[in-house]
């Protein structure tokens, strides 16, 4: 199993592993370790870091593949599985030579990434990469129907739907805890507490606009808890618009504190953009936290997002991103006290349909 994510957090790749063993296989996880690394939480299966001379750019990624493919060449494996187009190269390669079945997993539509757009020339390589090599592909899993959608249009291959949700075991509130960690984070009892959590805060997300909307809400706080591209220039801009006292940031952290921090929420915020074609079908990961920490949702309106929170009833749509209006949007949902008890009500029910035990019945053959 072959990622270029952190192990230690990488929820869905977690889960990848569980079923493969599941399944009969002995599981080894391969990935990167970089300083900021958080250490890896026990694990049922084996893990293995490498550790490279280069953290980002083309370099990273001609090494990391070039180590990656050595590794897959001189271990043995019955079935290799990758996951994202960052680490296909050196897995497809490896499954050729060596005759192993391959499967492909794609976490999302990956050349159309905002950190693609600006550069056309490294987009260009990484679709000839995938346009080369996803024709061959026999076994092809992605998050949603709309990215399925676009592949099968683009290539006519079958694609398998796993979206990401939890376990069903994987996290459980208790009450104990919400006024724990409220306490912890100085929160006062009679104010609301927002959340927008994700380890890729990235550009066209939603998080500066949802940092300004803080100037027009009175008592009530946010926590921005993760990281990614813009989460420094978030605290620069917190900074700018008078809010510090009103924002929490808090980082990275196992999958169980994060759920806990989640849980003693109010609103869980999903705002990313319409700016391009992933976003647009992006079905992100912190919606079903939000979900399994039975706190009700505000996102922007994409087709993908809105499936789940209109289709389940679980909480309410931004008209735009401009953040005056953000807030009176906001502050409108925290006010209404019936329809949060309705939203907590179907949350419960989304929880209970919305599991990786359940995903589990559509997963490929392997």
């Amino acid at each position: 199993m072959a990622v270029t994510s952190d192990l230690a957090t990488d929820q869905r790749v977690h889960r990848n592993c569980m079923a493969l063993a599941g399944m009969g296989y002995t599981v080894q996880l391969v990935g990167r370790i970089l300083p900021s690394s958080l250490p890896m939480p026990q694990r049922t299966y084996s893990c293995k870091r490498f550790k490279l001379p280069f953290t980002k750019g083309p370099l990273f990624y001609a090494s990391y593949n070039l180590r990656l493919l050595l590794y897959l060449l001189f271990n043995r494996s019955d079935l290799i599985f990758s996951n994202d187009l960052d680490t296909l190269p050196a897995c497809w390669l490896a499954s050729r030579i060596k005759r192993k079945k391959l499967v492909y997993d794609s976490h999302e539509y990956y050349t159309g990434v905002p950190e693609l757009a600006g550069r056309p020339t490294v987009q260009k390589i990484w679709k000839a990469i995938e346009r080369f090599i996803f024709p061959k592909l026999e076994t092809v899993i992605t998050v949603n129907d709309s990215i399925a959608d676009l592949y099968h249009l683009e290539y006519g291959k079958e694609i398998h739907v796993i979206r990401n949700v939890p376990m069903q075991s994987a996290f459980q509130p208790a009450a104990s805890d919400r006024q724990e960690i409220r306490s912890k984070l100085g929160v006062l009892p009679t104010e609301k507490l927002l959340i927008l959590q994700g380890s890729g805060i990235n550009k066209d997300r939603g998080a500066e606009e949802a940092v300004m909307a803080m100037q027009y809400l009175e008592n009530t706080k946010l926590v921005l808890l993760g990281g990614g591209d813009v989460f420094k220039d978030v605290l620069k801009l917190a900074v700018t618009n008078g809010v510090t006292s009103k924002i929490i940031f808090l980082p990275r952290m196992p999958y169980e504190a994060m759920m806990r921090h989640t849980a003693a929420c109010d609103l869980g915020l999903t705002f990313d953009k319409d700016t391009n074609i992933n976003y647009r079908f992006s079905l992100p990961n912190k919606i079903f936290d939000y979900i399994r920490a039975g706190i009700p949702v505000m996102a922007s309106r994409l087709p993908e997002v809105e499936k789940i929170v209109q289709g389940y009833g679980i909480g309410w749509f931004i008209s735009g991103h401009d953040p005056a209006i953000m807030a009176q949007e906001i502050d409108a949902a925290l006010q209404d006290a019936t329809a949060i008890a309705r939203c907590r009500k179907n949350l419960q029910l989304a929880a209970e349909d919305l599991t990786w035990e359940n995903e589990l019945k559509k997963y490929p053959q392997l």
